[in-house]
């Protein structure tokens, strides 16, 4: 059975979801940042795996729940932080980030199945990734990948199929990033604890 990865920034107001201002504070930015952090680790706490880890820059706090192991990111840039990441599985493994609340056991129980795949890819509609799977993790599969531009997800996904990988698709997701970006995930997915916050906050500042 393979590990689940969630890699993540404690949500602390002024260091997570920055882009979310001015239409949040910065306060009501990081509360997000917990909520969607809350979704991500529920979800992949339904999902079965071997292992649950979350790769955390910051402290744990409250929100953490039971069953989740927490190893600290390593430093540098995010290609190599997430191929550290990847290192701590010791097997097959699914990374995911915290900017998918919507997330569920569904979509990412089949990124767990290597069966007749190498590789699992999960396109963000931003040109981004939202979760990456590897039968064999390598950090050459990672290191040196172009992070948060808008070619990330099409560099990633070539440097997998360049490696001779057969690489297998998840369904394309919408990272939370912009206020725009919160309102269509908070849409589509009205019974998450992100989509309530949203919902109450929006209705505060109206």
């Amino acid at each position: 059975m393979s590990t689940l990865l969630v890699i993540a920034k404690a949500p602390v107001a002024g260091r997570v979801k920055t882009r979310l201002t001015p239409r949040f504070t910065p306060e009501q930015a990081a509360d997000l940042a917990r909520a969607a952090l809350r979704d991500t680790l529920a979800a992949i706490l339904a999902t079965p795996a071997r292992r649950r880890v979350l790769v955390l820059d910051g402290q744990v706090g409250p929100w953490l729940p039971d069953g989740i192991e927490v190893v600290p990111q390593c430093a540098g840039g995010l290609d190599a932080r997430l191929a550290a990441a990847f290192a701590l599985a010791d097997g097959p493994a699914l990374l995911i980030g915290m900017d998918t609340p919507q997330v569920t056991p569904g979509l990412l129980t089949p990124g767990l199945d290597f069966t007749g795949t190498d590789a699992w890819f999960g396109p963000a509609d931003d040109g981004g990734f939202w979760a990456l799977g590897l039968a064999e993790p390598d950090p050459a599969l990672l290191l040196g990948v172009p992070m948060s531009v808008p070619e990330t997800g099409k560099a990633q996904r070539r440097r997998l199929t360049d490696a001779g990988l057969a690489v297998r698709d998840l369904p394309e997701l919408c990272d939370v990033d912009t206020p725009a970006d919160a309102e269509r995930v908070a849409e589509a997915a009205p019974r998450t604890r992100f989509a309530t916050l949203h919902s109450g906050l929006c209705a505060a500042t109206r």
